[in-house]
């Protein structure tokens, strides 16, 4: 019996998964074009792990960008081309004092007034947007990641007509739908 406990330690480990990679790689195919990312577990391991395992479900299949304006952000994730909600798990505690900026290209969560009430929408900084980052004694938005390839297809998508839909401005005229999300 002693002799299987390594084994079954081993297979349990395998099978867990790797929390200690300092950063996971993202791949959001649009209707537009791939965005590559890569997420920063070691200064947001909660909301990582969050976006990871939304994707990882497929919450974010067949979604769009729902909120885009120009020279500010582009917003998904949530809503359906009918401007539904899809069903969320528990927020994630805010994390935006983990030193990274709301910097053109950066991945952030998006949330309500409440600091603490992200789920699975998430945003992409347009531009430097500094007034977004957390202070001490007020906290921000939590930025988890970064663009590191397919800004040209953000930038495409940020130039979309936009108009009302679902009671909400700022709507891509023409749905620009999220088709997966992969993580490695």
């Amino acid at each position: 019996m002693l002799a299987l406990l390594p084994v079954a330690l081993a297979l349990q480990l395998a099978a867990a998964p790797d929390t200690q990679k300092p950063t996971v790689k993202a791949v959001i195919k649009t209707s537009m074009g791939v965005i590559e990312l890569e997420l920063d577990r070691k200064k947001a391991p909660l909301s990582v792990d969050n976006f990871v395992k939304y994707a990882k479900d497929g919450q974010y299949t067949k979604t769009i960008f729902h909120r885009v304006i120009s020279n500010f952000m582009i917003q998904g994730g949530g809503l359906d081309d009918k401007m539904k909600d899809r069903p969320v798990r528990a927020p994630v505690p805010n994390e935006s004092l983990n030193g990274l900026q709301n910097l053109r290209g950066t991945i952030a969560m998006a949330r309500t007034s409440n600091p603490d009430s992200a789920t699975c929408q998430f945003y992409i900084n347009l531009k430097d947007n500094n007034f977004l980052d957390g202070q001490v004694g007020k906290p921000g938005y939590t930025v988890f990641g970064k663009v590191v390839k397919g800004m040209d297809v953000v930038d495409k998508i940020a130039a979309s007509r936009t108009g009302n839909a679902g009671g909400m401005p700022d709507v891509p005229v023409a749905p620009v739908y999220i088709e997966s999300v992969t993580v490695e």
